[in-house]
């Protein structure tokens, strides 16, 4: 939670980028038009300039101006980290002694790949409402589109969630239980590669580290270069993925992509490979210093409590 807290302007400004000239890429390019958002520094600053700066939070904390309530409520960012973060992390060494990993300094990579792939899965199973609903109030700009309203498909100019509660009855109103589950599948998918590639490259380096005798013990410089390692891994391999699962969950009524799949070739057809790594570097930005939050935390309150290190 406390990583989300530090990483959230990034995540909005990741959103805005995986959707910005979405399925018009080529065409934009042969008319001359350009990108709306034209790298991460100039999205940061057109965003603040069109909606303030705290348009940087959206899917945190607000007023109803940016999508969410006047007063501090339950916000999906929070509700996503609290659920599937606790999941995918406080599942992974339980699965991992399930898999018969005894030895914490010799555990095979494949049983480390297995017990993240396993518990992410489980996480984000279980969290997908709350992450669709921050991604559509993430994705949400008023400056710039007439939005679709999600329950009575009428036009109108500005956000289409009041705040957080409304956007939950709205999208449950809209499709019911089913609903809510939108882009699951993309979801799970993330989940279940990113889990498999951050928590098991964190552990393998630190331990790694530690067998070559590059640290003697483990402390906080340790903690912060295995943490680095697997925020590069996990930005890398889950960059296509987390494009896949933006655009299918922004979608409302228009069923612009019929599944993953078609998401995935209609990007490749219009945009090209690299329309698949679209947010890559602010994915990068996020994950990185989120997992060295994650980590230096999650290591800390593990010693609190007396249990060992991952």
């Amino acid at each position: 939670m406390s990583a989300a807290c530090i990483t959230n302007p990034i995540d909005v400004i990741k959103i805005r980028l995986q959707l910005d000239n979405e399925l018009k890429e080529r065409a934009a390019a042969a008319s001359g038009d350009k990108k709306y958002y034209r790298g991460m520094l100039r999205g940061m600053l057109s965003i603040i300039k069109d909606e303030g700066i705290r348009a940087l939070y959206k899917g945190w904390v607000g007023t109803q101006q940016w999508c969410t309530y006047k007063k501090h409520r339950l916000v999906p960012s929070l509700m996503r980290e609290s659920s599937y973060s606790t999941i995918r992390l406080g599942a992974y060494e339980p699965i991992k002694r399930l898999l018969g990993a005894t030895d914490p300094n010799h555990t095979p990579l494949w049983k480390k790949i297995a017990a993240g792939a396993t518990s992410g899965a489980v996480g984000s199973s279980i969290a997908t409402p709350t992450d669709l609903v921050k991604v559509r109030l993430q994705a949400c700009d008023s400056s710039r589109h007439t939005q679709t309203h999600p329950t009575t498909g009428g036009g109108r100019r500005g956000p289409v969630y009041e705040g957080v509660v409304h956007a939950f009855v709205s999208i449950y109103r809209q499709g019911g239980v089913a609903a809510l589950y939108k882009g699951v599948g993309p979801t799970v998918l993330r989940a279940t590669i990113l889990t498999a590639t951050q928590i098991p490259t964190y552990d393998h380096v630190k331990h790694t580290l530690l067998n070559w005798g590059w640290f003697s013990s483990e402390g906080l410089d340790l903690h912060v270069t295995s943490s680095m390692a697997a925020g590069l891994a996990a930005a890398t391999t889950t960059s296509p993925v987390d494009v896949v699962k933006t655009r299918v969950m922004r979608q409302m009524h228009t069923g612009v992509y019929k599944s993953s799949v078609d998401c995935v070739m209609k990007s490749v057809r219009v945009e090209g490979l690299h329309g698949l790594y679209k947010g890559f570097l602010p994915n990068w930005m996020r994950i990185g210093p989120h997992t060295i939050v994650t980590f230096l935390i999650f290591e800390q309150l593990r010693h609190a409590v007396g249990m060992r290190p991952v």
